[in-house]
């Protein structure tokens, strides 16, 4: 019933948002001379901040355009390259042949709560200098549930479906999450002397072993029985939606799992972005918006794929133990000789451990250490290892070197 009644809330603050976004407008407008006093402002400013804490937040536009290319300006055309019920392979070509002989890169999203374009910073940064793709995820609330489940092991054959759609000289990065079915399917794919195997992997922020610097999440994760979440954090979705009666994590349970490990920094951003509006600064309330517009913007997972990933990853760690089992087949990482790997991990994760990432490097002992590369990012926390400035002018850099010695 939790979301249901998660359902029933928001329609019940319909009225209240019609009449905020009337005094708003009233307010606000430039037309309106309450809009140049004191007073005029802070019933507009209210009436944002109460907007956009009781909205929703549709999933975002990547948004990018353009990009640079030897210091000039080169239009990027986004497309839908491959299509499976649960996600969309997207390509950011270059336009005017810019992309033509740039190695591929297959950049994996984490399927966790936010939607793809999360990477969005990763996505620009990537597409300067090679031919980008990236796993597209969809709202599990907006899969008809007559195309079935997701599963970890669905999720395993689909990177590798992906990898061989592009080909063997690919270069996947995964970002957080994701770490581990990337390295399930390029194990299984060294194993079966699978042709496509990919050129090089980047793990960046991922909990291959969560045994080691346990953070909140993991312990979190850790103390409670699989019985627990499936009890208490799956439900089904609302007759309102195409994926009626599917099970899912809901998406806005993860939302407020995410503000209540930060909530006072939270609520302190808010009374900024209202101060912010009130004083005309519109440069920070603009930075405001750009980064809740996409916090805020979560979606349904699958309830098998979020079920399974807390048995196999966070309570049997069978990943490092050596016991996983995926698509019929043992998991054996040290089979992979031909991937190049690199790990990277930010000094500051509150989610993914030092070390978590790292334990990938003694899995995959059977890569020539010539071929192996870890980072260490100091003073990053975990957003701050794949988006930002650090990222874009520390990190990055390091990320493209390494793919281009290993073409």
């Amino acid at each position: 019933m939790l979301y249901e009644l998660h359902e029933l809330q928001h329609a019940s603050w319909t009225t209240l948002r019609m009449f905020a976004h009337a005094a708003g407008t009233w307010s606000g407008s430039p037309y309106s001379p309450l809009s140049y006093t004191p007073a005029g402002r802070m019933i507009s400013a209210g009436s944002e901040l109460l907007l956009r804490t009781t909205q929703r937040y549709e999933k975002p536009r990547f948004g990018l355009q353009r990009t640079l290319v030897r210091g000039e300006s080169v239009a990027l055309q986004e497309s839908v390259v491959q299509e499976h019920p649960f996600c969309q392979l997207r390509r950011f070509e270059r336009m005017a042949g810019a992309t033509a002989h740039q190695p591929k890169v297959l950049l994996v999203a984490p399927l966790s709560g936010h939607f793809a374009t999360l990477l969005r910073d990763t996505v620009r940064s990537f597409v300067q200098d090679f031919d980008v793709y990236v796993t597209d995820w969809r709202d599990a609330r907006q899969v008809p549930l007559a195309h079935g489940g997701f599963h970890f092991d669905d999720y395993v054959r689909l990177i590798r479906r992906f990898l061989q759609h592009l080909g063997p000289q690919t270069h996947v990065v995964s970002v957080c999450q994701p770490t581990v079915p990337v390295l399930a399917a390029v194990s299984l794919m060294a194993a079966q002397e699978d042709p496509a195997q990919p050129r090089s992997m980047i793990m960046i922020g991922g909990p291959i072993d969560t045994r080691k610097n346990p953070t909140t999440v993991n312990d979190f994760a850790k103390a409670r029985s699989l019985s627990w979440f499936e009890n208490r954090v799956i439900y089904r979705v609302p007759v309102k939606y195409p994926g009626y009666l599917r099970r899912v994590y809901p998406g806005f349970l993860q939302h407020a799992g995410f503000v209540a490990m930060n909530p006072g920094r939270h609520v302190s951003s808010h009374q900024d972005f209202y101060y912010h509006l009130v004083e005309g600064d519109g440069e920070s309330a603009k930075a405001h918006r750009t980064f809740y517009d996409e916090y805020n913007a979560v979606m349904d997972l699958p309830a098998e794929y979020y079920l399974e990933t807390l048995d196999r990853v966070f309570h049997r760690h069978a990943l490092p133990m050596g016991t996983l089992v995926s698509c019929g087949e043992p998991v054996r990482p040290e089979a992979i000789g031909r991937t190049a790997l690199m790990t990277v991990e930010g000094e500051l994760d509150d989610i993914s451990g030092n070390g978590q990432t790292a334990a990938a490097q003694d899995l995959c002992r059977g890569i020539p250490l010539l071929r192996r590369q870890h980072l260490q990012v100091p003073q990053v926390g975990h957003y701050g290892v794949f988006s930002g400035r650090r990222f874009r002018e520390v990190i990055y850099p390091q990320l493209r070197d390494f793919i281009n010695r290993m073409v």
